[in-house]
């Protein structure tokens, strides 16, 4: 059993996932030549990047990436889309991403929980936290049949499902303090990532280990792997 992980860039692991997911990862790099799978047999993780999720030109392989979301998401294949990763799922399932008319949201900002999380199997313990975020382009319309999850001040869309087991997250759950240093942002920013870690490790591990739950309990569902 693996989950499958598009990295869009060196900088851009799977940080705190690595050690959360509770399931062994396959990670594919496009940015080195690897190419993209037409499927994510037992789960999917499309992380983020610097791309905007229209820039085919530069970023050859985020057509094909896209095409792996929409697939994961029609066969209900237990799917996470995080930051560029979300705004892909976005356009490949029918919404809309644009550059975000509020600007640059950046650092530690605080994700609101919406009622309809209440019953979600991944955002249904949480309530306010704060969460890593670094982008401009904005999920501005989700797809037909999503489900709003997590709201923030800046900007409204920060999580939805679609589907039964398709996750987006305007946000970077995965994010360690190192990492989000490693995108260049202001040290006062960084300060105050490095100062929310206990809060962010207590409101986003529950969230990448139920994640890995869902792998594992569709893939027993579907007979195709053991729980092990």
């Amino acid at each position: 059993m693996r989950i499958t992980v598009i990295e869009h860039e060196a900088g851009a692991g799977l940080g705190f996932f690595e050690g959360w997911l509770g399931v062994p990862c396959e990670v594919v790099r496009p940015y080195l030549g690897e190419s993209v799978p037409a499927h994510a047999p037992d789960g999917l993780i499309v992380l983020g990047g610097e791309a905007s999720a229209w820039d085919d030109e530069g970023y050859p392989w985020l057509p094909a990436t896209r095409d792996l979301l929409r697939t994961s998401v029609a066969n209900g294949t237990p799917t996470l889309g995080i930051c560029l990763g979300a705004q892909l799922m976005t356009l490949a399932c029918g919404g809309a991403v644009e550059r975000g008319g509020e600007g640059l949201e950046v650092g530690a900002r605080e994700v609101v929980a919406l009622p309809e999380a209440a019953a979600d199997p991944l955002f249904g313990a949480l309530g306010r936290a704060p969460a890593v975020q670094y982008h401009q382009d904005a999920m501005t319309a989700l797809p037909q049949g999503a489900v709003r999850l997590a709201a923030g001040e800046q900007y409204p869309n920060q999580a939805y499902r679609l589907g039964e087991r398709a996750w987006a997250v305007q946000f970077h759950p995965e994010a360690t303090p190192e990492i989000f240093a490693g995108w260049g942002a202001d040290e006062g920013l960084v300060v105050e990532v490095k100062r929310a870690e206990e809060d962010l490790v207590e409101a986003w591990r529950p969230m990448a280990e139920a994640f890995g739950r869902q792998v594992v309990d569709q893939a027993v569902r579907s007979g195709g792997h053991a729980a092990s």
